[in-house]
């Protein structure tokens, strides 16, 4: 079974090079099918690989380099559950939005379909990856074809500069990672996760261990765009055509939080083990930043690709929170959340898409209304932004209640998750009243008006578009139902955060001993994350309804100045965007320098 893991990669590579070589030769629509089938063979293929990791991790070594004495030599791919079942979702994201892309972009062979697949394949390898380094070749490599993608609209102003702050900061994340793993090659003579992280269990130079850790975290959270990191992202998603935002904020944005676990748990938690509090709180602490930050962001936009984009931060945060406690049981939530954020936003972000093709604005004022005889895109949008606020049994739910759970002793972290993903939701459940209801006032100056976008030019395929759309927000909202789905995920993430089970597997080829057969039933959970997501809806509806009538309540000073002060610090400059990066990443090395002595 080893061997399907590099075909995880090789199939969209492959896919991607025979759409170029091709582009002369073979129709357009044919190669649009080469960039389908390859996305759908890599789903297909990560499912099996789930599916055999479930009996035990699956480890493939390149070129047959296998460990000497317990010491690695070559390269490999190791999948476990949690990051087969996100090379899983990656190839089906990809698939959606290449289907959607068929209907929606004028121009999307040559071009358009190699930087997906390249996407794609860079995004399945830094999953599996066993090597830091090569976790940080895959990730350049995705950061080279999202840049592409993001920058696709060339002639047009926005998306060329989205494409350079999305560039230029997480090129500087980049560089910051691969700083992180000279020091960590400087302490251990190793790259080889399970190699270094064996070789830190011995002690001597704690301080380079510590900047190592600081810079390669960091580096990463720019990846996630996790507060003050988070400021590329929204230019980024405001301006990319909407499959392309599907992919980005379903997939590619997560991609940081699995390196930040990864790295976390194969290599740094045995020798900050005795201050792992000190750890977890500054990821804690960030994610709860990033999800209140984002969701109050959200809040104050009217474009709504960029509203999904700060909606993206916020879930983000929340997933960074659960990381943050650092058990299985937040991992777990981590893992639940994600499955339904990734197909909910990605339907939303599809749905934007249809409303530009079909009424050529995705502005909620400019909308006013407008979308009124769309009935069955506004059942979708009201579903997937009810479904990210959490009612019990719905869409991000499952996650939620597994991150209350895992923060028992500390009552004050879900509240704050929960009202953080209610004020995202409240902006969509706004804007979804005003496009496809007409209610509510028609002018809000307090939201920041943003340049208009090119409407697609092929027309409106209303039975691709649909459809892709249509599934998409439906499997996400179905996630909290799924029988077994949560004992898999506790399950998977157990696993993932055993270091020395995992070492001694990649290492030694000692596989740990197989589990009992999992039932296929819905966990029970607590009364209070029941509460919780009830009071998380009504939360939503009522700064929905808020929200609506703001205007026509006055300005509300306590209101304006704090709204415009967060709305300056997003100056777009890209200036201040490195300057945030390089505090923020002196802040927490200064913090951990101190914490972790």
């Amino acid at each position: 079974m080893s061997w399907l893991l590099p075909l995880l990669v090789a199939v969209p590579l492959l896919g991607a090079a025979l759409t170029a070589a091709t582009d002369h030769v073979l129709p357009r629509h044919v190669k649009d099918l080469i960039g389908i089938a390859a996305a759908g063979t890599t789903c297909a293929f990560g499912i099996l690989v789930m599916l055999r990791s479930e009996q035990g991790d699956v480890v493939h070594w390149f070129g047959g380099w296998h460990p000497h004495g317990g010491v690695a030599l070559g390269i490999d791919f190791v999948a476990d559950p949690l990051s087969a079942a996100l090379a899983a979702l990656v190839g089906g994201i990809v698939l959606v939005a290449l289907v959607f892309s068929w209907a929606y972009l004028e121009e999307a062979a040559l071009l358009f379909d190699t930087l997906m697949l390249v996407c794609c394949a860079a995004m399945c390898g830094f999953a599996l990856s066993g090597d830091l380094f090569n976790m940080f070749v895959w990730l350049e490599l995705m950061g080279v074809a999202a840049y592409a993608l993001t920058g696709f609209e060339v002639k047009e102003i926005g998306p060329l500069q989205g494409a350079v702050n999305f560039a230029i900061v997480n090129g500087i994340g980049g560089y910051l990672i691969v700083i992180g793993i000279a020091l960590a090659y400087a302490r251990t003579g190793a790259l080889n996760l399970a190699q270094i992280g064996v070789t830190l269990t011995t002690g001597g130079g704690r301080g380079l261990v510590v900047v190592a850790m600081t810079l390669v975290v960091c580096g990463f959270l720019c990846k996630a765009a996790v507060v003050p990191f988070h400021l590329w992202l929204a230019d980024a998603y405001a301006v990319a055509p909407a499959p392309v935002c599907a992919v980005f904020a379903a997939v590619m944005t997560d991609i940081g939080l699995l390196g930040v676990a990864r790295v976390y748990w194969t290599v740094f938690s045995h020798p900050f083990a005795a201050h792992a509090p000190a750890v977890g709180d500054v990821l804690l602490a960030l994610g709860i930043a990033t999800a209140l930050l984002g969701g109050v962001m959200a809040f104050l936009q009217r474009h709504l690709k960029r509203m999904l984009a700060y909606s993206v931060t916020c879930h983000i945060g929340i997933m960074l929170a659960g990381i943050g406690l650092l058990v299985p049981a937040g991992l777990a939530g981590t893992a639940d959340l994600l499955l339904a954020h990734a197909l909910l936003v990605a339907g939303l972000f599809l749905a934007t898409g249809v409303l530009l093709a079909l009424l050529r604005s995705v502005d909620e004022l400019q909308l006013y209304g407008k979308g009124r005889r769309v009935r069955w895109l506004a059942a979708l949008w009201f579903g997937a932004a009810l479904g990210l606020a959490g009612p019990p049994y719905v869409g991000v739910w499952a996650g939620h209640a597994l991150i209350d759970e895992a923060a028992s002793g500390r009552p004050w972290i879900p509240p704050l998750l929960w009202i953080a993903g209610a004020l995202a939701s409240a902006s969509l459940l706004r804007a979804g009243v005003r496009v496809f209801l007409g209610r509510g006032a028609e002018r809000d100056p307090l939201l920041s008006p943003e340049m208009r976008e090119q409407p697609p030019g092929r027309g409106t395929r209303l039975a691709i578009l649909a459809p892709a759309t249509a599934v998409t927000v439906v499997l996400g909202l179905l996630v909290s139902v799924v029988p077994g789905l949560t004992q898999r995920t506790e399950e998977a993430a157990a696993r993932f955060s055993d270091r020395a089970a995992y070492a001694s597997l990649v290492l030694r080829g000692a596989a740990a001993p197989h589990t009992a057969p999992l039932p296929f039933a819905l966990e029970p959970t607590s009364l209070e994350s029941v509460l919780y997501g009830i009071g998380a809806v009504l939360l939503a509806a009522a700064l929905a309804a808020f929200g609506l009538r703001r205007p026509q309540l006055g300005g509300i000073p306590l209101l304006v100045a704090p709204a415009r002060a967060v709305k300056a610090v997003h100056s777009g400059v890209i200036g201040d965007y490195v300057m945030w990066l390089t505090v923020g990443t002196a802040v927490i090395g200064g913090i951990w320098a101190v914490a972790l002595r």
